[in-house]
């Protein structure tokens, strides 16, 4: 399953950008509304947990500064990645896409499918007011 936020514009430049979702603690900042819970575990996982759906922890897996994060489930029962294309616009503006890959059976897809997009557009949204 594949999964890709429109293009966010921030007002940034891709370096500070990058910086700022290299400090996994400011995913709190961009978490949804209906978050339930949030914790930096160390400085490459924190655990977030959504009203009514399990608690889960991201790691980060790779990195190419300024240009690309992806963060990774820590744990092999729901294998997947989030993934944050950012390219540089101008000096002070860059824009990010966000996308999100797993491998899931057909059943779970379909039940995980717009929770997860619903997810990563909030994520996309409120990166524009970072």
């Amino acid at each position: 399953m594949f999964i890709e936020t429109p293009k966010t514009t921030v007002s940034k430049s891709s370096q500070e950008t990058f910086e700022f979702l290299s400090d996994l603690a400011n995913f709190e900042k961009l978490m949804p509304d209906n978050i339930d819970k949030f914790e930096v575990i160390n400085e490459n996982r924190f655990l977030f947990a959504l009203k009514g759906m399990p608690e889960i922890v991201l790691e980060r897996k790779e990195q190419t500064p300024f240009s690309k994060l992806v963060l990774g489930a820590a744990s092999d029962k729901l294998p997947f990645t989030l993934t944050a294309d950012i390219t540089e616009l101008e000096a002070t503006k860059s824009e990010v896409v966000l996308s999100f890959s797993g491998e899931f059976n057909a059943m779970m897809a379909m039940m995980i499918k717009k929770p997860i997009t619903n997810f990563i557009n909030a994520l996309s949204n409120k990166l524009q007011s970072i």
